[in-house]
């Protein structure tokens, strides 16, 4: 037997998820059975749960849409992972469990020393932050690239991969505390996401080309970003954390003719080959170990206490992932 965190319906996540115990599925063929340890609470969990994710959640399901665990067991067909190997599921849904079972191809492996926590947190926000600086413009060493939300998960992940690239960057941030901390991650500028802060940015940019503005806000923040994007310049929305749609001012399309693309992540996994996958993730597993990428991590919370750790995810001013502990 097994513990999952289940909901028998859409809802606040406090209080329509359950601790749930269930058998576990006969292991045949190319099944891989994972014993899942460390799950973070994403956004888009909390989103899933609720019914307002771009996937439908269908329950009774169990959320959670990564997560690091280790094999303990694999069917006669499985020639890609052996009992021990450490490997994050690429299925879109059900970390929360205890157990996972599915098809070898849903899993990646890992290097076996890698930290089990930072890995929990590899597949949504770094892959976010490596597809917007390297699949949606030609990025050069020394060019600049913008973003807002620069605290959040795939802004700290943008800024070390940014630096590690030649990349220079300037970010924005709500809280001037927010600031120390961001220029210690290999921020090049960080500011106020305000008018004045647009207004100090330019000084800094001096005219130089600005290519790529990744927007996580939208709203009057955006507007920020479009205000500092070069003729034709590309501003990608990933992510929308004022639920403020997306204004774009007449002049910002006629005179700089700036182009506006959308970024989904759960599209590229379904499209990219496995190659292309299994590449991304040996260069951010590598980070990883080399302490060159690191994300921030608030707190660690036991499965059994998942409403406390619902209601943190929920709270503003955290420093960073909560994680379930799936022991």
């Amino acid at each position: 037997m097994s513990f999952a965190l289940s909901f028998p319906v859409t809802g606040n996540p406090t209080e329509v998820l359950k601790l749930v115990e269930r058998s576990l599925p006969k292991l045949e063929g190319d099944a891989v059975r994972v014993r899942m340890r460390y799950a973070p609470v994403n956004p888009a969990d909390l989103n899933f749960i609720e019914g307002n994710y771009g996937h439908p959640s269908h329950p009774p399901a169990i959320p959670g849409h990564e997560g690091c665990g280790e094999v303990v067991a694999i069917g006669s067909q499985v020639t890609s992972l052996a009992k021990g190997d450490v490997v994050i599921p690429l299925l879109g849904a059900g970390c929360w469990s205890q157990h996972l079972t599915a098809a070898e191809h849903h899993f990646v492996k890992l290097p076996s020393s890698i930290d089990p926590i930072q890995a929990s947190m590899l597949r949504i926000n770094p892959v976010t932050a490596w597809h917007l600086l390297n699949q949606q413009v030609d990025l050069q060493p020394g060019d600049w690239v913008v973003q807002n939300a620069a605290n959040s998960g795939v802004g700290r992940a943008l800024i070390q991969m940014a630096k590690k690239q030649g990349f220079r960057n300037i970010n924005f941030v709500r809280r001037a505390e927010l600031i120390p901390e961001m220029l210690g991650l290999g921020a090049d500028a960080v500011f106020l996401d305000t008018d004045q802060g647009v207004s100090e940015a330019k000084d800094l940019l001096a005219h130089s080309p600005v290519k790529l503005a990744a927007n996580a806000v939208g709203g009057d923040s955006a507007i920020h970003l479009m205000e500092l994007l070069s003729q034709e310049g590309l501003m990608v929305t990933y992510g929308a954390m004022s639920r403020r749609s997306l204004k774009v001012p007449n002049k910002y399309l006629i005179f700089k003719n700036l182009r506006l693309h959308g970024l989904w992540i759960t599209q590229w996994f379904e499209k990219a080959s496995r190659a292309e996958i299994q590449s991304v993730f040996e260069l951010l597993a590598k980070m990883v170990l080399d302490q060159e990428l690191v994300t921030a991590v608030d707190s660690i919370i036991p499965m059994k206490e998942y409403r406390q750790a619902m209601a943190r995810a929920q709270e503003g001013g955290r420093q960073g992932k909560v994680i379930l502990d799936l022991a």
